[in-house]
């Protein structure tokens, strides 16, 4: 059983920068490919960025690079999300997925093995 969970959301203004952290724990020794999503109600669930275990970024739009940076920290099983300059529209239900041995980056939901509940965040004027 592996047990990942989101933290870090909250209320930011606009131009406001926030961390999501994301750590896996339980049945695990090594966190595999780790990616991170956001959902705004009533649609789909979108992939943000994702990482490889050697480090490889992805970010799946243009207008995320040089304000959204995903690493993966030095603490164990653990991703972060550091985003810069949200905007308005960018409130939304944030989530951690994790593979537990695929090592290479992953940008389809169906790659991951293991999601966390959500981190929100919430970005106001």
């Amino acid at each position: 059983q592996v047990h990942v969970a989101e933290s870090g959301g909250g209320l930011v203004e606009v131009g406001g920068s926030l961390t999501l952290s994301c750590t896996a724990s339980g049945n695990l020794a090594n966190i595999g490919a780790t990616g991170w999503y956001r959902q705004i109600p009533g649609s789909k669930r979108m992939l943000l960025a994702a990482i490889s275990t050697s480090g490889t970024t992805y970010y799946a739009e243009d207008s995320l690079k040089g304000r959204f940076t995903i690493t993966r920290a030095n603490a164990p099983n653990t991703a972060l999300l550091q985003m810069n300059n949200l905007e308005l529209e960018e409130t939304a239900m944030y989530y951690c997925a994790a593979a537990r041995k695929k090592t290479t980056l992953i940008r389809v939901p169906e790659g991951y093995d293991d999601w966390g509940q959500g981190t929100q965040v919430t970005v106001d004027s």
